[in-house]
């Protein structure tokens, strides 16, 4: 079995619900599949809960976002609902930032969008 982990940068809702659809889909057939929220994709996280998106809320029950970027969630003005309404790991070990290198050195395939 794979081990993959997609790391969300863009803020663009279509691009990033299709990572939902894939780890989603990679999960219910075996995979390791994890989602790292990172830069303006940290906006998406408010809106998608508010708007009762089941999809993302399947995601966060199973445990698949890893985490999200600490820095990016406080630029992009995410970082009090991240802390205040979600269990989700805020994640700053580089320089603010979620790292890959431990992705990378656990074998998993890391692809980002």
């Amino acid at each position: 079995m794979k081990k993959v982990v997609y790391f969300a940068f863009q803020k663009e809702k279509m691009c990033f619900m299709h990572i939902i659809y894939n780890v989603l889909d990679l999960h219910e057939k075996g995979h390791t599949a994890k989602v790292v929220i990172e830069g303006a994709a940290t906006a998406l996280i408010q809106p998608l809960i508010e708007e009762n998106n089941l999809l993302f809320k399947k995601v966060i029950e199973l445990g698949l976002i890893d985490s999200v970027c600490k820095v990016c969630a406080v630029q992009m003005g995410a970082f009090d609902y991240v802390k205040d309404h979600t269990n989700l790991k805020l994640e700053d070990e580089m320089l603010g930032h979620p790292p890959m290198e431990p992705y990378i050195k656990d074998g998993y395939q890391v692809i980002t969008l």
